[in-house]
């Protein structure tokens, strides 16, 4: 009975909402990036978007850890990708001012595309060798003025709630700048928009954030980027439940 209550509430009051709340997001972040400050509208548009519908779906949200962060610093930060609420999660409630890097393919959702374009997020192309070095230095453009990144090393989202691998670009960035790298570990996502479910109901669940003690560069640019690879994928796991640790392939990635 709870659950049909709550799909009549998706259909008839949450969904209505959202979509007004994503053209009204998409329209003034596109509109405040052209006509202002990009790295402000660029963020706190989508960050109040995020915990808007994160809390009109009813979701009880957790973060731990924000008090790890250094408020002039910029971090690469690193997540699991359990489900489509990450993003909603991280932008919502991380508290920091980034960029993403993200699929190609979003650039193609009608008006969120074209707002994430404005906000300058960064488009991973991976059409060839010299796109994918086009993505990342566009990156490194970013991080050296400054910003923080976020980015899904393991580059699609679990079938099964477990992690994939990660890829190490991320972590080469990082290394290259001499940049923290910051783990997070995403929880209670992939039980709200699991990707081998209904596709049309969002599942209510709790979501957690755990922001996990910055890995901080040593010097040696080359042995740093296996360490920081193989330390956030640790404690990443590290913070999931039991029966979600431990690595299970991910056909997509």
């Amino acid at each position: 009975m709870a659950t049909f209550i709550y799909r009549i509430y998706q259909l008839f009051i949450a969904a209505p909402l959202i979509l007004l709340a994503t053209i009204l997001t998409a329209i003034t972040t596109i509109v405040g990036c052209t006509l202002g400050d990009g790295h402000f509208w660029g963020y706190y548009p989508g960050r109040l978007w995020s915990q808007f519908i994160v809390r009109i779906l009813l979701l009880p949200v957790r973060v731990e850890g924000r008090e790890r962060l250094e408020k002039s610093q910029s971090y690469v930060f690193v997540a699991n990708h359990q489900g489509a609420f990450d993003i909603f999660l991280i932008y919502g409630f991380l508290g920091r001012n980034f960029k993403w890097m993200m699929k190609q393919s979003l650039r193609r959702i009608p008006l969120v595309g074209r707002a994430c374009q404005a906000a300058h997020h960064i488009f991973v192309d991976k059409r060839g060798p010299s796109k994918v070095r086009q993505t990342y230095d566009e990156a490194r453009k970013t991080l050296q003025g400054g910003m923080s990144l976020v980015v899904f090393p393991e580059g699609s989202r679990t079938f099964t709630g477990h992690m994939g691998k990660f890829r190490r670009g991320a972590f080469m960035l990082a290394s290259d700048l001499q940049l923290p790298v910051v783990p997070l570990t995403i929880n209670g996502s992939f039980q709200v928009k699991p990707r081998t479910r209904d596709i049309y109901w969002v599942f209510r669940h709790p979501l957690s954030l755990t922001i996990h003690e910055p890995l901080t560069p040593s010097g040696d640019a080359e042995a740093d980027v296996q360490r920081f690879l193989d330390e956030s994928y640790s404690v990443v796991m590290s913070a999931l439940p039991p029966r979600l640790q431990g690595y299970v392939e991910n056909p997509d990635q």
